[in-house]
């Protein structure tokens, strides 16, 4: 995997996971489990591990990460309280 696929592959799932929490606030579960799916199949090849980045690279995947991971935490505050009401 080079360095390119790398940050392909990241905003890839930066993407769809911007498209999830636009899906989670409308309510629209069906597109969430669909793009939350996409995800994981675009996650697949990081099972094996991926390439250390370097320089600039390296700069723009962990901001991919972080926004993938402020994506997750924004899905989350959404369906936490929606999942509690199911199991209350």
């Amino acid at each position: 995997m080079t360095s390119h696929e790398v940050l392909s592959m990241y905003e890839n799932i930066a993407g769809l996971s911007s498209k999830m929490v636009v899906a989670a606030q409308m309510s629209d579960w069906n597109a969430l489990d669909r793009m939350e799916n996409q995800c994981a199949a675009a996650a697949v090849p990081t099972l094996g591990g991926v390439p250390a980045l370097e320089g600039s690279a390296r700069q723009r995947k962990i901001d991919l990460l972080k926004q993938i991971m402020a994506n997750d935490r924004a899905i989350r505050d959404v369906t936490e309280p929606w999942q509690g009401r199911l199991n209350g």
